[in-house]
């Protein structure tokens, strides 16, 4: 399977495509695709990278992600039960290249601007789970009506983008291989020291070329992008771990200095740790 672009089976004339990820872990390499996507989490959690942003998904979320955005689930391996997610893969022109252009339909453009920086819904939940649950038992005439209804009531919600810059040009294979192993090594040791030429060594690319590259198609460095790594992680264990101490935290997610980590966090957060933990 290749790794970017990735390619959604969708059988021939056919604009819409509903499918049931069953798994004990998503497709975890980072891949891109010319649909857009609209996945509801139904089980699981773990740490999802959209262009240059890293965030949390879990389960309840419903996620947009824009067409060609570079994306990347990596489930939480310590869930033992398997995670379940249902997702709309559909192109801007798949029910003709103006359909969405119609006057009828002009209320909901601002659903495709959006969408271009990926998304988590926030609001009107209630109203939209629902219609993923009934996809399933709908014919193809009745998942293209639910399809507007959920584009519709997302278009009214209050969202929240999942990045703030999006590498605009197609990755090659050659180019996703060489991002998703970055990734995956980062995500895998971001506790430990990681250093430069050990990162430059996995792209294969001297230290200088990688540096430009990375920061050519994140819009930061990579040593800032493995600080949000280790920052996200530490939210999950400020949460799940009442007993353990912010100092315990902080060394367990690669910050040997307390007093960095809780700048850094602040910066990410616009909290410190001790707050974060009381507030949720």
């Amino acid at each position: 399977m290749k790794v970017l672009p990735f390619k959604i089976p969708k059988p021939k004339n056919e604009a819409l495509v509903y499918q049931i990820d069953r798994e004990q872990v998503f497709y975890d390499q980072l891949h891109q695709h010319g649909e857009i996507q609209i996945s509801y989490v139904e089980k699981g959690a773990g740490t999802l990278i959209v262009g240059d942003s890293i965030n949390e998904y879990k389960t309840g979320d419903i996620l947009v992600i824009g067409s060609y955005i570079p994306h990347v689930f990596r489930s939480d391996t310590r869930v033992k039960e398997e995670s379940l997610m249902h997702t709309l893969f559909f192109n801007q022109d798949a029910f003709g290249k103006n359909f969405f252009q119609l006057t009828d339909l002009s209320s909901i453009q601002n659903f495709f601007n959006k969408s271009e920086y990926g998304m988590l819904v926030v609001s009107r939940k209630m109203k939209i789970i629902p219609l993923f649950d009934s996809l399933s038992k709908q014919s193809k005439v009745e998942q293209i009506s639910s399809l507007l209804l959920i584009i519709h009531h997302i278009n009214k919600s209050k969202t929240v983008p999942l990045s703030s810059f999006v590498y605009r040009k197609t990755f090659s294979d050659d180019e996703g291989k060489r991002m998703s192993k970055v990734y995956d090594y980062a995500m895998e040791k971001y506790c430990d020291n990681i250093t430069l030429d050990e990162i430059a060594e996995r792209a294969n690319m001297t230290k200088n070329a990688f540096c430009r590259y990375f920061k050519k198609r994140t819009n930061k460095t990579f040593f800032q992008f493995l600080i949000e790594i280790r920052i996200e992680n530490a939210c999950k264990l400020i949460l799940k771990n009442p007993e353990l101490s912010i100092a315990t935290i902080a060394d367990q997610c690669g910050f040997n200095n307390i007093t960095n980590f809780n700048r850094k966090f602040k910066a990410f957060k616009q909290c410190t740790p001790t707050q974060y933990r009381a507030k949720f």
